[in-house]
């Protein structure tokens, strides 16, 4: 038998093998960008039990506490394997400052209805939008923050309001990526990962429009999403801000340190008067 026949039988292995992963990635993607928890989380202490009404007839689950007054409310939108009670840890520094939250679960999430989607996750954020407006929350007391993969909603969310003339106090963005392409496309080097993901959440190209203060957090020990994407989008952003966690990696907005950075940031804006009451024009997503 000649020695060329076992090298090509093993070429051709190769070639089936990454065919297959190709395809499985290409068909099966939204479960490996969306692994949904179904379980409700239990409510958290001091949170009220709220819901929230989307575009496409919805009803959300979502934890809301109030803020004090004076002091602006977060809109938060966790991670893709992020659930209620994981995000009421994330802000417990903000909420102890008194600042108020708006805990966003998504559609498919934590036993809403629904299925995971880039546009299903900007619907989901329209409706908190609404939901604020309706608690007489002004478009200048909302800081919107994401974390991971709810980075890219908050961006999209707060360049929502910018454009419809609401704009937020600020935006705070946690472990966030360039775009989900690029991410895939870092970690799946060896797959065209780039052509194969649908979704984009493109955060650089959206938030170099935006005006409001921008803060953005990275650990650089993250080894899931990078932390040159975190200084890529602070360095994009027009009034940008970048923290940098040494030995951080992907949980970073579990940490007290930078929960404790983030809070001081927010109260910061407040003393400089970023943070107001007066009623803008109605937020119109």
């Amino acid at each position: 038998m000649s020695l060329a026949q076992p090298a090509f039988k093993l070429l051709v292995a190769v070639a089936v093998a990454y065919l297959a992963t190709t395809v499985i990635l290409a068909i099966f993607q939204s479960r490996f960008i969306y692994p949904a928890p179904q379980v409700p989380a239990p409510l958290t202490p001091g949170y009220e039990e709220v819901r929230l009404q989307t575009g496409d007839g919805l009803a959300l689950r979502a934890f809301y506490r109030e803020a004090q007054p004076g002091l602006p409310t977060l809109l938060y939108f966790h991670g893709n394997g992020g659930t209620l009670q994981g995000a009421s840890v994330s802000n417990g520094a903000s909420v102890e400052a008194g600042i108020g939250a708006l805990l966003v679960e998504y559609r498919g999430y934590g036993g809403n209805p629904g299925t995971p989607s880039e546009a299903g996750f900007y619907r989901d954020g329209s409706a908190a939008l609404r939901f604020l407006e309706e608690r007489g929350i002004a478009p200048e007391e909302i800081v919107v923050m994401g974390n991971s993969i709810g980075a890219g909603v908050a961006v999209e969310i707060a360049g929502v309001m910018e454009r419809s003339g609401a704009r937020p106090a600020g935006l705070v963005l946690v472990a966030p990526f360039k775009s989900l392409r690029d991410a895939a496309g870092d970690k799946l080097w060896w797959l065209p990962a780039r052509l194969l993901v649908r979704e984009s959440y493109d955060n650089r190209a959206r938030i170099a429009a935006l005006e409001m203060p921008v803060l953005v957090q990275h650990g650089d020990a993250d080894t899931l999403i990078g932390d040159d994407h975190g200084r890529a989008l602070a360095a994009a952003a027009p009034d940008g801000r970048f923290q940098s966690f040494a030995g951080s990696g992907h949980a970073l907005s579990f940490e007290r340190r930078s929960q404790e950075a983030r809070r001081d940031w927010i109260l910061a804006l407040a003393r400089q008067g970023r943070v107001s009451a007066p009623r803008s024009p109605a937020i119109r997503p």
